[in-house]
């Protein structure tokens, strides 16, 4: 997140000043006019928060160097002062490469932090520790902040949701909400659960899905190349002394011709449909559409739609105190399965329907559409024998060990398929080849 300082003047003469936090410096800026407008205020200044390089010494000391985030120069300078420092130089950093921290560490420090909140160590003394041992720069400066806030007595859940940006949305949420809870370790716990399983899975996914597409791919490529350019070189020379060819060399060079004489029409047919469709996904219409059909892709879909449910319960069970306090829970373990028409069924049909109906959590899940019939069965038991917390947990654990044992299999299958395609090419280029091979003038004599 981006802090921005904001200077403005009241009608009345006075001075006032704010923060905002938002992910990007416009967004921030339009916020500061939109209160500005809203509070008739005249705004005089507005400041970006920024990492300056300072070099300093004290006394006879060797100069050190070292970095601080600050709204200006001045504040720098000022700061190092009252420790007693000589300032030496103090510079603007002029490039800042925030990048989002990788998955991984964000998983070993919520994994490390339940830990270590099990051994009753103070989560002041865990930040603390982390943040010196912590590699990765977004993540260590983030937490270092975080620290800060909280040590002020600023509200947890507020402060790690300005750093969903880092964090993710959910993750940032339940970091803020176990320090307000009274089982701080146990969300910790859940959350890292829930975060290596999330990681798991995509990485299950990438090898079911997005390897053997890349695969493909390359294979695509290599065969054009083949039939565009390697073999049309060799079945001119043929053509140009008039030789005769063979049905299927006649076919592949007709083939080759027609690409190559049409290749801008060629590309555009190839090319233009992934990337429109790819700009369109990313709308939230797209969104929808392709959630929705990844629920439907044959043998994949079944598993993605079970881990969806599996992420759901994982999550519920995880914030679910009681039937008074349900609606939250469901609410938020919709937006953790990151399916945008998963939520949408329970935001638009389960939850509404819970309001303003009275209906119960059973029926409302059954209404959306979404649910396994073995998960509404069980839901149904849960809430007929007041364990539906628990019954959560359990359909987690039961796809938890269905879709990884599965998604092994496919894999597997995948794989095989695709080492039968590259087969099948080879082995149609090496017809081609060997066809044209055979191929020879005839003699004088015979002419």
């Amino acid at each position: 997140m981006i802090e921005v300082r904001f200077n403005a003047i009241k009608p009345s003469g006075q001075l006032v000043s704010g923060n905002v936090a938002y992910p990007t410096f416009r967004e921030a800026k339009q916020k500061i006019h939109v209160l500005a407008e809203k509070n008739q205020l005249k705004i005089r200044k507005i400041e970006k928060k920024a990492s300056y390089i300072y070099k300093v010494k004290k006394g006879n000391e060797k100069p050190i160097t070292g970095e601080q985030r600050a709204f200006s120069k001045e504040e720098v300078v000022n700061a190092l002062q009252k420790l007693g420092y000589e300032v030496i130089s103090v510079n603007k950093k002029l490039f800042e490469l925030n990048l989002k921290p990788p998955q991984q560490d964000i998983v070993s420090y919520v994994k490390i932090s339940a830990e270590l909140l099990e051994q009753k160590l103070p989560y002041s003394e865990i930040l603390t520790l982390l943040i010196n041992d912590i590699q990765n720069k977004t993540l260590k400066e983030t937490l270092k902040q975080i620290n800060n806030e909280l040590k002020k007595g600023a509200d947890s859940e507020a402060t790690f949701m300005r750093y969903q940006s880092v964090f993710g949305k959910f993750t940032a949420y339940m970091l803020g909400l176990a320090s307000k809870s009274g089982n701080m370790a146990e969300i910790y716990r859940a959350t890292a659960k829930f975060l290596e399983r999330r990681q798991e899975f995509k990485k299950n996914l990438r090898s079911a899905l997005i390897t053997p597409l890349v695969t493909l791919f390359v294979l695509f490529l290599a065969v054009v190349f083949y039939v565009g350019y390697i073999f049309p070189e060799t079945a001119k020379l043929f053509v140009k002394f008039k030789i005769p060819l063979p049905p299927l060399t006649a076919a592949t060079l007709s083939i080759s011709e027609f690409f190559i004489n049409n290749i801008i029409i060629v590309s555009i047919v190839i090319l233009v449909p992934p990337i429109l469709f790819l700009y369109w996904s990313r709308t939230a219409k797209g969104k929808l559409f392709v959630d929705r059909m990844m629920l439907k892709i044959p043998v994949m879909g079944s598993l993605i739609h079970k881990t969806l449910i599996e992420v759901f319960c994982r999550v519920f069970y995880t914030l679910y105190s009681g039937s008074a306090e349900s609606i939250e829970p469901i609410r938020i373990a919709a937006e953790a399965t990151g399916n945008s028409y998963f939520e949408q069924q329970i935001k638009q049909v389960a939850i509404p329907l819970m309001i303003k109906r009275g209906i119960g959590i059973t029926e409302a899940f059954e209404q959306s559409g979404i649910f396994t019939e073995t998960a509404i069965s069980r839901f149904h038991s849960g809430e007929e024998t007041g364990t539906i917390k628990n019954t959560a947990l359990q359909l987690a654990n039961y796809y938890e060990s269905e879709t990884v044992f599965r998604l092994k299999n496919i894999i597997d299958l995948v794989q095989v398929m695709i080492a039968m395609i590259i087969m099948v090419v080879m082995i149609g280029l090496t017809l081609i080849s060997a066809e044209t091979a055979t191929i020879s003038p005839k003699s004088p004599i015979m002419q």
